[in-house]
């Protein structure tokens, strides 16, 4: 009897120990995870290698990542908007007044839809978006965790491409505001929005800084997007992603994403810097409009054979051409080719770039300029103004930008280079470098590449002597012009436009 206590006390051990042991065999992972085949033979799957120390180090920027999008994306909301436009496709037999007569046609009417997205800036309901999302809609819609809410324009403002909307809803999340003027060209950001489909909503994609300051030109195709200062990326920006997020690796909002190369994505996308876009979305949800800073000059860019004339060390700023009447820049003691080089602390890279800063500022703005005069820095401080209205712009530049537009050209400063393309060496002038197909110039035979030496027996040394000459000539009156041709001198007279 007790013998066979003492063997079922063994057996029972020997059990335990079975069992403590693939326990621990386990935790330590000393049994490789197997699965039994056909024949029940174990078959072990994967590798029990440790992860290198270069991934788990590359693993800091992708939890980055992640967490920017945890904090960004919440805030980033779809934009849906409707227009009731007339058609385009009409009945060819409507359109002759034989049947008209006998059939009263309604004009015929369809619903336009577009898709954008949106940024929440404030709490309360605030969103800023841009404004050729939200353009001539008659029924705007914010989509917030697939729940739509009814949204009205609190303020638009095309010459920026920013308009600012509101729902009524309270408590909603919000996004830090950054500074994109400490943005550096190759510095990780990330573009938050709702390409295609808003199905797609809160898309994130990743890229770098490709460049700033950059200008589109003629803008967005509507003709009023004066005020460019773009930050330039190759994250994936598509259709649907405009009025979008672009934020750093502290999940700051740098930029308003408005606008793409082509149709889709080519790695080159724009962005609204958030420090122009700021100050614009203020006024607007402060007033409903945005009055602007003026300084009251003609800025022209610095290529490399003005750099050398006025002793720079490159091409740097932007050369003033005019300084208008009564304006700040007059008052402030700023001199006809002046080369501005800073606005604050900051480097004024082109014309456009300066354009648009001090346009996004509001008047009674004080501002200190660094300047080059007589191959040396001064320093002047000004009060923005407030910019007078186009038309007044317009009568007190006389024929500047506007009035060249009328003639349908653009011209250029003759440089070495287009001298040499050209073969103008040794001639002064300034070269047309467009033409607008169908305009008076265009009309008059004139092309690009053409040299216009004087305009009214004026020379035309200068990009400024040419607007100088211009201006004396009033609308309805008769442009004539010297022509250099292919080392041929001709003459031709236009008419200047009376609007």
């Amino acid at each position: 009897m007790y013998a066979k206590k003492r063997s079922a006390l063994l057996y029972t051990g020997i059990l335990i120990g079975i069992v403590i042991g693939l326990v621990i065999s386990s935790n330590l992972d000393w049994v490789r995870h197997s699965f039994a085949n056909d024949r029940g033979e174990a078959v072990a799957l994967g590798a029990n290698e440790p992860v290198s120390q270069e991934l788990l180090g590359l693993q800091s920027l992708s939890k980055a990542f992640t967490q920017v999008a945890k904090i960004a994306s919440p805030a980033v909301v779809t934009i849906n908007s409707s227009a009731v436009v007339k058609s385009n496709i009409r009945n060819p037999f409507m359109d002759d007044p034989f049947f008209r007569q006998f059939f009263n046609v309604p004009d015929q009417k369809q619903v336009m839809h577009g898709l954008g997205s949106g940024v929440i800036v404030n709490p309360d309901g605030y969103i800023l978006t841009n404004n050729h999302v939200v353009k001539d809609a008659d029924e705007i819609t914010v989509t917030i965790d697939k729940v739509e809410h009814k949204a009205k324009v609190v303020g638009k403002d095309p010459a920026s491409d920013i308009a600012v909307i509101k729902i009524e809803k309270k408590g909603l999340p919000t996004i830090n505001l950054g500074d994109s003027d400490k943005l550096e060209v190759g510095e990780w950001v990330m573009a938050i929005g709702n390409p295609f489909s808003d199905v797609l909503d809160k898309t994130v994609t990743a890229g770098i800084v490709s460049a700033k300051g950059r200008s589109l030109g003629a803008g967005l195709g509507d003709g009023t997007l004066r005020y460019q200062d773009f930050i330039q990326t190759d994250a994936a920006i598509n259709p649907g992603n405009s009025g979008g997020a672009l934020v750093n690796l502290r999940g700051e909002l740098v930029g308003i994403n408005t606008a793409i190369v082509g149709q889709a994505n080519a790695g080159v996308g724009f962005a609204i810097p958030i420090n122009m876009a700021r100050s614009i979305m203020e006024q607007l949800i402060k007033s409903g409009k945005v009055r602007r800073g003026w300084i009251g000059v003609q800025l022209e860019d610095v290529d490399e054979e003005k750099a050398e004339y006025f002793g720079l060390d490159k091409p740097k700023g932007v050369q003033v051409g005019e300084v208008l009447k009564d304006s700040p820049a007059l008052k402030a003691g700023l001199k006809r080719d002046d080369i501005i080089l800073k606005l604050n602390d900051f480097e004024v890279t082109s014309r456009d770039q300066l354009i648009a800063w001090v346009g996004s500022q509001a008047p009674d703005t004080k501002i200190t300029l660094t300047i080059w005069r007589d191959k040396a820095l001064k320093t002047i401080s000004l009060t923005l103004a407030e910019r007078p209205a186009d038309e007044a712009l317009a009568s007190e530049e006389g024929a500047t930008t506007g009035q060249i537009d009328k003639l349908g050209i653009e011209v250029q400063e003759m440089t070495r280079q287009l001298a040499r393309q050209y073969g103008y060496e040794g001639e002064e002038g300034v070269i047309i470098t467009s033409i607008d197909p169908n305009s008076v110039a265009d009309r008059k035979g004139l092309r690009e590449g053409d040299l216009i030496l004087s305009v009214n027996d004026t020379a035309t040394t200068s990009v400024r002597a040419f607007r100088a000459a211009l201006r004396e000539v009033k609308p309805g009156g008769v442009v004539y012009m010297r022509i250099m041709r292919e080392r041929m001198v001709y003459t031709v007279a236009l008419r200047m436009p009376r609007s």
